[in-house]
């Protein structure tokens, strides 16, 4: 069997693409070197962000294009995964001086300018709706919240096997050839045949790449991970403070600080990290751990348990060299894309990387503009 599409890495982004193309009636080959919800995989966790809030305002508006991809697809699925509590980004003047040009101030301002939904509160705003903060200001991104992420995972499972959509895990690869104007994939389970490839296999791509005959790209990705992440678990008396009803997702990124309120029953507790941002300039402040933080900004959580977060709910991050996400063609393979270097910041982008990379093998055009992802800005030239 000759299949239109054949992807190469099963994690949200290859489950999105395969979902966008099985919908427009293509015939779809699903392979992945471990299993769906392996948790090796950087899109398997329990919880993740979904935000707007960014400096870059191509990222900012990509991001608020994707969240309208995931509302959609929890009506179609009927699931509520999406919890929308809006994101609080603070700053504190003992901590980060010049407060007009913290990550709060600029994203809100990035997020203005876009006309897209975000209020400011003042320290005697912030300590009347959200008095779990210590802080001198908030900047609410208000259409943000964050993602239960074991039943979007379920969901796509459960479309692509309706769809009929082989899903062979498992699969080694061991060679990537045009073979007779298609694209042979040879595994160790046999070859399989497409007329298009599309490459999800997030910090594995590099290795998927060199399997290819004739091509030379490798991308400059290397992994990261948060350097702390704790689980904060209130006492009784204090948890209803915690939930999403009342604590929206939270951020103090100039220090390296992210947390998601408690999901009761589903997550352990109230959800710190602290990790170097890579578009971030983090500042050297007295911020050196997710518990100076909370003594710091967050005194509410002061009598908290804390545990450690383990390691498959960590946020797992594909750095890239330029910053960039990776998204497009791959030089020298008719067909072929590739979708990378997400950058810890990927998952909710993930319905619309999914479009993206379906209209970019069926259509050879997308609807939204990534020539700055090109995969080609990291090609090897051959001149000389």
């Amino acid at each position: 069997m000759t299949y239109d599409l054949a992807i190469i890495g099963a994690g949200v982004m290859g489950l999105f693409t395969a979902d966008f193309a099985s919908r427009r009636g293509a015939k779809v080959l699903l392979l992945d070197q471990w299993r769906i919800g392996d948790p090796r995989a950087a899109s398997f966790s329990l919880t993740r962000s979904i935000r707007n809030d960014y400096l870059d305002p191509v990222y900012a508006r990509l991001a608020h294009e994707a969240r309208k991809l995931w509302l959609d697809f929890q009506r179609q699925t009927d699931e509520a995964f999406l919890i929308e509590c809006g994101c609080l980004n603070i700053a504190k003047a003992s901590l980060t001086p010049g407060l007009s040009e913290t990550y709060a101030e600029q994203s809100y301002r990035v997020l203005e300018g876009l006309h897209l939904k975000t209020e400011a509160l003042t320290r005697e705003g912030l300590r009347a709706r959200f008095p779990q903060f210590d802080a001198d200001l908030g900047r609410l991104d208000v259409e943000a919240g964050f993602l239960y992420v074991p039943p979007i995972t379920a969901a796509l499972r459960k479309r692509l096997q309706d769809a009929a959509v082989p899903i062979e895990e498992g699969a080694t690869v061991d060679r990537i050839a045009r073979r007779r104007g298609k694209i042979a994939i040879d595994t160790a389970g046999g070859e399989r045949v497409a007329d298009r490839l599309v490459i999800t296999a997030g910090l594995g791509t590099n290795e998927v790449l060199a399997k290819i005959d004739g091509c030379d790209l490798q991308l400059p990705l290397r992994p990261d991970r948060p350097s702390e992440s704790k689980y904060l678990i209130p006492p009784p008396e204090k948890r209803a403070m915690f939930t999403p009803d009342r604590l929206p997702v939270f951020a103090y990124l100039d220090v390296g600080i992210y947390g998601h309120p408690w999901l009761e029953g589903k997550t352990p507790g109230v959800k710190i990290g602290y990790y170097n941002p890579p578009d971030v300039r983090t500042q050297v402040t007295s911020i050196t751990s997710v518990q100076s933080f909370v003594v710091e900004c967050m005194p509410a959580l002061n009598d908290a348990r804390i545990v450690d977060v383990q390691g498959a709910d960590q946020c797992s991050y594909d750095l890239v060299a330029d910053d960039n996400f990776i998204l497009g063609a791959i030089p020298g393979l008719p067909g072929g894309a590739v979708g990378t270097g997400w950058r810890g910041t990927g998952y909710k982008f993930a319905p619309l990387i999914g479009r993206t990379l379906m209209e970019l093998v069926f259509e050879h055009a997308t609807v939204e503009d990534i020539s700055r992802f090109a995969p080609e800005r990291f090609e090897v030239s051959r001149a000389g």
